[in-house]
């Protein structure tokens, strides 16, 4: 069984080493430094929180809050660094979710595919 952490292991050792990953470490370090960036990143990211929670709790958002979220989503991306900075938090979603798939091909081959 410990052959199966050790693989692991070696697997986030390759994702903290990934091209990807020291991509958006980097950004992060450059938006930290930048205080507009930081605020409006973490305003941003508020936001999106806040409205997730709604949905989690069954409440509808508003028409309001829809355009208030989409206003601020197009502000961060104008950002050079935010918008970056997202592209590479996409790159590495990616990365991470076909790593998922790969890892529980041998449970579909049990329980197959959600939805069959």
């Amino acid at each position: 069984m410990s052959n199966v952490y050790d693989k692991a292991h070696e697997l986030k050792r390759t994702i903290a080493e990934s091209e990807e990953f020291q991509t958006l470490k980097s950004l992060h370090v450059e938006i930290q430094a930048d205080e507009v960036a930081t605020r409006m990143l973490n305003n941003f990211r508020q936001l999106q929180l806040e409205l997730q929670q709604k949905q989690m709790q069954g409440i509808q958002i508003t028409e309001e809050e829809a355009q208030n979220a989409q206003q601020q989503f197009e502000l961060v991306q104008q950002h050079e660094l935010i918008s970056k900075l997202m592209e590479a938090e996409q790159r590495l979603s990616v990365i991470i979710g076909d790593v998922n798939k790969i890892i529980t091909e041998p449970l579909e081959e049990i329980y197959g595919t959600p939805g069959q």
